[in-house]
């Protein structure tokens, strides 16, 4: 019954306005990239820096010993040795807190208490889901970018727009700062040239997500024709990066440019090639929801459902699952960004991942006793620790409730897989993920 109905003389003493006693829940991300991470414990007392060694393969051997040869003590053979890589994964220390004056909050109109540990809780999910997402898309952006300004003459210098992946070469497995003696072979428009440095700019104008604008420097001059602004610059242990129309770069997607069941597949097929391990099965294709849509939409996926059983449950859910190698992961954490030429046009990228495309380290000593003493109120979830610390101010009325994590995430590399162990593979340096850009 509306207030006004009241007489007049009782309507002023009828609360109005009042609080619903509940809280509801604001929108949440949705997440995932942490899901493809392998992880491991950090021991205590071993620094925070960890440098971890991967085992190569030997290449294969489809000659046969000659028989003249097989003499003295060594039988005509040469020993051999397998090649080692080396990765690296740094520990930081994450934390948010929350004050709650337990007074103040009876006043209430729910409890301030589980709220402030329910916000905790998905702050903590989604920025571990972050950090894991970034580790990722910096790996696989690596050694891909474009010529930034037009040479004005052939000269060894280049200004380009993200200079990650072309910083460090691998010697012996181990990433070296690119040098006249360590240098890294990349094309650059139509031609390779040899990187001996890279340098950051002062202000970063990088139009990639999370990129590092800067200079290369070549061993020698790089002509006007192949350093003209907008052409593709890719070293030759570039991660692979799938465009429709076999785009060159993200300056060169159009809007007819969109995701494709051909670029999925594709994608598998690279893992496969580097002979890549699923996860439970299938690999996982993190996409947003856009990029969901515009699949549902290529005329390959609809006629690869027609007829079938299946079609009706896939298209009634506007998601599908475990197919053609595939396991679909709807996230809203993807890198979405607005074209670098083209207006009102936005470039998305679905990342297509393999079993141990990231590490995640996890601090074994987070909830030691030296860290969190015994009569604190410390509970793991998850690796990350949720702290309820008891009031400490003079009235013995404000506690704080905590999350921190102390760990890491990195992407290894797999330099030692190449053709003379595994002949279909790629000569990336990343070779666990795949990335497809395009327009949505």
């Amino acid at each position: 019954m509306a207030i006004q109905s009241f007489p007049l003389a009782l309507q002023p003493i009828i609360q109005q306005g009042f609080l619903e006693r509940e809280f509801d829940q604001a929108l949440r991300s949705r997440l995932g990239y942490r899901a493809c991470a392998d992880r491991e414990l950090i021991s205590v007392g071993i620094g925070e820096t960890i440098t971890k060694t991967r085992a190569g393969l030997k290449p294969s051997v489809t000659t046969p010993l000659a028989g003249a040869n097989n003499t003295n003590l060594d039988n005509g053979l040469t020993p051999t040795a397998w090649n080692v890589e080396q990765y690296t994964l740094v520990m930081n220390h994450y934390a948010s807190t929350t004050d709650l004056n337990m007074v103040t909050s009876r006043v209430g109109i729910a409890s301030q208490f589980l709220q402030n540990a329910s916000v905790n809780g998905e702050q903590a999910a989604r920025s571990l889901d972050e950090l894991a997402r970034n580790a990722l898309f910096n790996a696989y952006f690596s050694g891909n970018t474009r010529v930034r300004t037009t040479l004005t003459s052939a000269g060894p210098a280049v200004a380009v727009d993200d200079i990650r992946g072309f910083q460090t070469v691998f010697v012996n497995g181990v990433q070296q700062p690119v040098s006249t003696g360590s240098s890294l072979l990349v094309t650059v428009g139509s031609n390779a040239y040899s990187v001996t440095g890279a340098a950051a700019d002062s202000t970063n104008v990088s139009t990639t997500p999370a990129g590092i604008s800067g200079t290369l420097t070549f061993s020698g001059n790089v002509t006007v024709s192949d350093g003209t602004a907008n052409n593709t610059v890719q070293a030759s242990n570039a991660a692979v990066i799938l465009r429709p129309a076999q785009r060159g770069n993200t300056n060169q997607l159009v809007v007819s440019d969109t995701l494709t069941m051909s670029c999925l597949l594709d994608a598998v097929a690279k893992l496969r090639m580097n002979a890549v391990p699923e996860i439970d099965g299938v690999y996982n294709c993190y996409l947003d929801p856009v990029s969901a849509r515009q699949l549902f939409s290529d005329p390959d996926f609809k006629q690869l459902f027609q007829g079938a059983t299946s079609a009706n449950q896939v298209f009634r859910k506007g998601m599908t699952n475990d197919f053609l190698g595939l396991r679909f992961i709807s996230t809203t954490e993807t890198f979405v960004q607005s074209h670098p030429t083209l207006s009102n046009v936005m470039v998305r990228r679905p990342i297509v991942c393999g079993q141990g495309a990231l590490v995640e380290g996890d601090f074994a000593g987070m909830a030691n006793n030296d860290v969190a003493p015994s009569d604190s109120i410390v509970s793991v979830v998850n690796g990350v620790a949720m702290v309820t610390r008891e009031p400490i101010d003079r009235l013995q009325q404000i506690i704080a409730q905590s999350w921190y994590w102390i760990g890491g995430f990195c992407a290894p590399s797999d330099t030692t897989t190449n053709p003379s162990t595994v002949p279909t593979a790629t000569n990336a340096a990343y070779k666990r993920a795949v990335m497809i850009e395009h327009i949505g």
